[in-house]
């Protein structure tokens, strides 16, 4: 594939009028997301909600007993957490949205020939949302499964996406941002990463190795539009024992680039 080509830069786009949006429906989803933000604790109490979501605790209190009656959250002792029922808003997409849709049977035919894991993700703020994901008998890891959540900086399918952004959002993205060293290997320096996805913007594909867990190395390609929009990432995923990084790079890539263009032209 050719080198990444970052979006044209185009006027920012200004959004919707604030008396067009329902703030309602905008802070009852803050509040399903704010459960989100950490995963060792998934009880919360009204007051650490209302503080993550800049409500009062009178109106916290509110929208929880309003997505209680709907069935979302639950109360336990005091302590709030989701339901199972949260997983309708995931399954809607992953049931109606088009790209997971194009996606899951090119990767069954690239697990299915590599006999390794893949995986699918959008780029959403800091993070990569997993969107589609195939092991192939073995466990890789655990954030290989849809609907979970990695850091872009030090993941094969982030540095990709990142690296397609016009050249100042992605200044914007950097700017005073943290990037915790998640392993000994984990660039955490702004200068080196910024090097590191200019050369994956010219090389076309980004290769980590066991920079966001020990043990996982991680190949990943774009996924490109007819009209050149980078959409979303594909990677193949092994764990260091049975992968090197040779051995990614010459059975794994040729693959990966052939999925690529499997899938430039449905999307």
């Amino acid at each position: 594939m050719p080198p990444l080509d970052p979006s044209p830069t185009a006027a920012p786009d200004p959004g919707p009028l604030r008396r067009d949006l329902v703030a309602g429906l905008e802070k009852g989803l803050a509040v399903i997301c704010a459960f989100d933000q950490e995963q060792e604790r998934p009880l919360l109490s009204v007051t650490e909600l209302a503080q993550r979501c800049g409500l009062t605790r009178a109106a916290a209190r509110r929208y929880l007993i309003t997505l209680q009656h709907l069935g979302f959250v639950r109360c336990e002792r005091g302590r709030w957490a989701l339901t199972a029922k949260v997983l309708r808003l995931a399954q809607s997409y992953m049931h109606s949205g088009r790209l997971p849709r194009l996606v899951q049977p090119e990767l069954h035919r690239l697990v299915a020939t590599l006999k390794e894991a893949s995986s699918a993700g959008v780029l959403e703020g800091d993070d990569v949302i997993c969107i589609a994901a195939l092991s192939a008998g073995h466990l890789v890891s655990s954030t290989l499964q849809p609907g979970t959540r990695v850091p872009a900086y030090c993941t094969a399918n982030g540095r990709v996406l990142l690296a397609a952004l016009p050249e100042a959002q992605l200044e914007a993205w950097l700017s005073g941002r943290a990037l915790p060293p998640l392993t000994p290997q984990t660039i955490t320096d702004p200068a080196r990463l910024r090097t590191e996805l200019a050369r994956i913007r010219a090389q076309g594909y980004a290769l980590v190795d066991q920079e966001l867990e020990t043990g996982l190395r991680t190949l990943s390609v774009p996924l490109v539009s007819a009209d050149g929009a980078v959409l979303a990432a594909i990677n193949v995923s092994a764990h260091a024992a049975r992968r090197s990084l040779e051995s990614l790079l010459e059975h794994c890539l040729p693959a990966l680039r052939q999925t690529q263009a499997n899938l430039r032209r449905q999307l």
